[in-house]
């Protein structure tokens, strides 16, 4: 009979999850998660399989615990424009404060691993088009209230501010500090 596992594999993919999140997939190594996560090489592998199978179940939880705060400042009451610049100024400032200056880790995945990694690839198309969704129908409302004109099209104002959130997650990245972060976000509120 098998010893019990001696930690807790939900706090192993939260931890696992920061590594990635700040290293990147290819620059963490399976020594980086051994001793982030306090296990040994084996419980590693048994436990989640492989280093990629591990990093996939840590970008399900950056999806879970960290991308559907976007979608839920969007989805509070009160004036459609104001709750986009509150949640767009919320991104950049949590960016701007992160001491390791960490960015989204859907974004990092998807300039590191689109088109070389199916799977990650395919979950990070996932969020971009839950969150793309969340601002086309943060647009309908927006239209229908009367503050965004009735003749834009929202599924490509949609589009442009997830392209708008993209650019921003790298920008903060390298930023020196919040100024050129908050003429983008007021330019795009103010653009609709």
């Amino acid at each position: 009979m098998g010893r019990p596992k001696q930690f807790d594999p939900d706090v192993a993919v939260e931890q696992a999850m920061d590594v990635f999140w700040r290293k990147g997939y290819a620059a963490t190594t399976p020594q980086d998660l051994v001793d982030a996560l306090g296990i040994g090489k084996g419980s590693l592998y048994n436990t989640f399989g492989s280093k990629h199978a591990l990093f996939e179940r840590a970008l399900r939880r950056y999806r879970d615990s960290q991308a559907v705060v976007l979608i839920e400042m969007l989805e509070e009451s009160g004036p459609v424009k104001v709750r986009l610049r509150k949640a767009l100024g919320f991104l950049a400032e949590m960016d701007l404060t992160d001491p390791d200056r960490r960015g989204c880790m859907a974004v990092n995945t998807a300039a590191e691993l689109a088109g070389t990694d199916e799977a990650a690839t395919a979950l990070v198309q996932r969020m971009f088009a839950r969150t793309e969704d969340a601002f086309r129908a943060l647009i309908e409302e927006g239209q229908r209230s009367g503050e965004i004109a009735p003749d834009r099209d929202p599924a490509a104002l949609g589009s442009l501010l997830l392209n708008t959130v993209v650019g921003l997650r790298l920008m903060a990245r390298v930023a020196e500090g919040p100024d050129r972060l908050v003429r983008v976000i007021d330019a795009t509120v103010d653009s609709l």
